[in-house]
This record gives C-alpha cells, sequence and structure tokens, in this order.
C-alpha cells in the first residue's frame, strides 16, 4: 500500500498542473480531509511542493535518464517520475523507498500502464546526486542565465526580471541569495491583531524579523495555537503585515476617517486594516470583484470579530471618497514564490503587458476616490520592474503637481527601526532573502489639498 503522504502529494500535483489548483489553499483541505498526522503532513508538503518547485529541472533530469523528449511523456506519468526523483535527489527517503513506492503509485493511478518505464527512469535518476545531474544538464549551458534558471528551476524571464529589479534597489549581487531563498519553503508567519492578544499569547511565540507584530508559527499547523483558532492571530506574511502598517502610519491619523481596501480578497490585508481602524476610531470599507474571495474577505473578518462594508464592485469604477486607500494589485506574484511554487509555471512574459495595464487602471481608480489631504498605498507581491516602478513613475505623470511620492521606507523604518532597506529611494522593496518575507513592492503618494 502507498503511504498516504506520497498519495497526497500526487493528488496535489495532479490537480495543480491538470485543475489549476492553488497548492497553498488545497493542501490544507487534503491534510484535513485525509486526517493525517504531523509527520505524514509534513512529508506531504515537502515532497508536493518540492516537486512544483524543481518541475523544470526534475523535467529535464527525466528526459536525459530516459532520452526522450518532454512531448514524448505522459503527464501523468512525468508527473510520477518527477516525484520519485525529488525523493531520490532532495530527500533523505531511501532509494529503494523512493524508487519502489513510485513504481506502485504507478500500478495503482494507471492501472499498471507506464510502471516499467517509471521504474527504469527512477533507477537511472538514482545514479547521480543533485548537483551531479545539474552539472550534466549545465553542459548545455550557454549563459550564467541558462545555469541560474537549470540549477534553481525558475524560467530565464523570471530570472532576468528578479536580476533587474534587485539592481535598481543596489543589490546586483544578490541574485543567487534570492534564487535560494525562493526553493526554501517559508515558515508560517503569524500576525497578532492589534487590540486582540494578550502578553500571554504572543511571549512564547517567536517574533519575526522584520514585522513588530509578527511571529513565526511553532508548529506545521497554526491551528494549534490557541490565538489562532480565536481569531487575536492570523496567518500572514510579515511582508503583507507591513504593507498594511504602511496604510495607517503614513501620516498622522485623524479621527472619523474613511479608509478603502480596493482589492481585498482573500482578507488578511483586511482583516489587519479593520483591527487598526477599530482602534483609531476610522472605518474600512472591502472591496473584492470576485464574489468567491468576497466572501473569503467575510469570513476573515468575521472570524477575527469585525463586520466591515464589503462591497462586489469592480474596483476600476469604485464609489464613494476615502482618507487612505490601499491598492494591493493583481500582479504576477513573482514575490511569493516560496509559498507559491505553481506561479513560476502558470505566468508568462507575455502576461505582463495585461496586468499592468489593470494595475494603471487601479491606480487611476484610487486615485479618483482619494480625498484631497488622502493617501494612496499601491503594492504588488511582486517585484518585477513593469509592476513596479513603472506603474508609479507613470501615475506621478498622470497625476501631475497635487501627487507626492512620500518616502516609503522611511515609513516602514518608522514601523521598525532596524529593517534593514535602500535609503537612496523612495518605494520600498521587501525580499524573501534578505527580509524573510514575500518580496512586496510598496509606494505611498498623497494627495495635496489644493
Amino acid at each position: 500500500m502507498v503511504a498516504i503522504s506520497r498519495t497526497i502529494a500526487l493528488e496535489l500535483l495532479d490537480r495543480v498542473f491538470e485543475q489549476d489548483a492553488y497548492a497553498n489553499i488545497l493542501m490544507p483541505q487534503l491534510l484535513r480531509a485525509k486526517k493525517v498526522d504531523s509527520r505524514d503532513a509534513g512529508l506531504a508538503q515537502e515532497l508536493a511542493y518540492g516537486t512544483i518547485r524543481y518541475k523544470s529541472s526534475l523535467d529535464a533530469i527525466a528526459c536525459r535518464a530516459t532520452e526522450r523528449k518532454i512531448s514524448d511523456f505522459d503527464p501523468a506519468v512525468l508527473r510520477l517520475i518527477d516525484l520519485g526523483a525529488y525523493q531520490l535527489l532532495h530527500t533523505r527517503v531511501p532509494s529503494h523507498a523512493a524508487i519502489n513506492e513510485t513504481v506502485d503509485q504507478s500500478k495503482h493511478v494507471l492501472n499498471g500502464r507506464a510502471s516499467g518505464l517509471v521504474n527504469a527512469a527512477l533507477r537511472r535518476i538514482s545514479e547521480k546526486t543533485w548537483s551531479e545531474w545539474i552539472e550534466v544538464l549545465n553542459e548545455d549551458s550557454t549563459s550564467e542565465l541558462q545555469r541560474l534558471s537549470i540549477e534553481y528551476a525558475h524560467p530565464e524571464w523570471i530570472v532576468t526580471a528578479l536580476k533587474l529589479a534587485l539592481r535598481a534597489d543596489g543589490q546586483e549581487n544578490g541574485l543567487e541569495s534570492l534564487l535560494v531563498a525562493d526553493n526554501e519553503p517559508a515558515r508560517i508567519n503569524l500576525v497578532a491583531l492589534p487590540g486582540q492578544n494578550s502578553q500571554e499569547d504572543t511571549d512564547p511565540l517567536e517574533p519575526h524579523p522584520s514585522s513588530p507584530i509578527g511571529y513565526l508559527s511553532p508548529t506545521g499547523s497554526p491551528n494549534e495555537v490557541a490565538a489562532v483558532r480565536q481569531g487575536g492571530m492570523r496567518v500572514q506574511d510579515a511582508g503583507s503585515q507591513l504593507v498594511a502598517m504602511v496604510v495607517a502610519k503614513a501620516k498622522p491619523i485623524t479621527e472619523g476617517e474613511t479608509w478603502l481596501d480596493l482589492c481585498a480578497g482573500p482578507g488578511g490585508k483586511a482583516a489587519l486594516m479593520a483591527a487598526i481602524a477599530e482602534q483609531v476610531d476610522a472605518t474600512l470599507v472591502c472591496n473584492e470583484p470576485s464574489p468567491h474571495r468576497a466572501e473569503l474577505v467575510r469570513a476573515a473578518l468575521t472570524h477575527s470579530g469585525f463586520e466591515n462594508e464589503i462591497r462586489i464592485e469592480d474596483g476600476r469604477e469604485i464609489r464613494g471618497k476615502f482618507d487612505r486607500i490601499l491598492v494591493d494589485a493583481p500582479c504576477t506574484g513573482l514575490g511569493a514564490l516560496r509559498r507559491r511554487p505553481e506561479a513560476r509555471w502558470r505566468k508568462s512574459q507575455s502576461d505582463i503587458a495585461e496586468l499592468a495595464k489593470l494595475q494603471m487602471q487601479l491606480i487611476n481608480s484610487a486615485w479618483s476616490a482619494l480625498e484631497p489631504g488622502g493617501v494612496l498605498v499601491y503594492s504588488t507581491c511582486s517585484p518585477h520592474q513593469s509592476e513596479t516602478t513603472a506603474i508609479i513613475e507613470k501615475a506621478l505623470r498622470d497625476f501631475g503637481p497635487m501627487a507626492t511620492l512620500e518616502n516609503a521606507n522611511e515609513i516602514l523604518r518608522s514601523i521598525n527601526p532596524a529593517l534593514e532597506i535602500n535609503e537612496k529611494r523612495k518605494t520600498a522593496q521587501l525580499w524573501p532573502h534578505q527580509h524573510e518575507t514575500d518580496a512586496m513592492f510598496i509606494a505611498v503618494i498623497t494627495k495635496s489639498v489644493s
């Protein structure tokens, strides 16, 4: 009988690549449905996420080992070989167990079809280590870009985009460190919602190095933390926590302000902003055009005891006027590859133009809805310059003399003086390898009163 961890891992792979499922959403559902213990849950996550992360390199190794082209493989067979290869090359699973269990899986899920191919491929793959296979693959590399793409399993266009973004941030030598960080599983981050937790809740937890209200989950199951179950703490990347705090810290708050989270789904930043707003007598309105994601926002708020207005409207045509607006714009997600490993295989360079168009429309809509004297915070979970600095530069040209680009790095420093950031720029860029956060981009624009 195939181990439950491998069964779950393969089911997740099939659904991610056949049905466009999101691994970070689907995995907890599968673990709950199968009622697995923490040890099996940990192995299932490692096998599934690791196989997704290294997919291109594992595919290339499978091709070399079998002397076949990608197009020669049935995708279901290739996924099985990749899953077995990941165990052989990246885990401490004994070779015989990795091979035998994967062959047994092939017999079970493919009715015996291709079990001979799976067996032969994995035995050939087991003859070399990961680094030895990478050396073999790199024999065909013609550039440093291609080498990095093969070794760290990032599409070449993403490697190029990350390199350019790092250079713009004065970190030209950080590319390999960033690629390494992208392939390391991120520890689960928790946020302690202001006003909702006691010292007794937070004292036992390890603080996050970047967020003053962020903590690291002590186990792989954050629901084992009582404050998470009760709603006072939530799972949220520390970079996203900082984005929400920047909205509140951008300038002094006056009583009675109205805030807008323009792209609120799935609700993490909304819950944190709601907690902050409650403390300063501000009103938060949440908008999310997708009904399904709007329900996620409602669930997030309700779980933490908030009853904010939730609109299901196109963010490009928002109603009303607001004192502070967060535009956490839809993007490629290149800044969250640690937690969403499939994103690197789902997006392509051709997606950028359409996303940038939408981002520009959303920031223009937010500017129109911003009160004079108000604050607009634009953020993306991507460091790609077409989604970040290029959007802000165009927005400032379009908005004219009423717009002032504030120093987002100074605001971040007021939140956490120990944060290592580039003081030579006004927009802020966080990095997984430097801040242990997603690669969040943050820009702050204020509108003059006249």
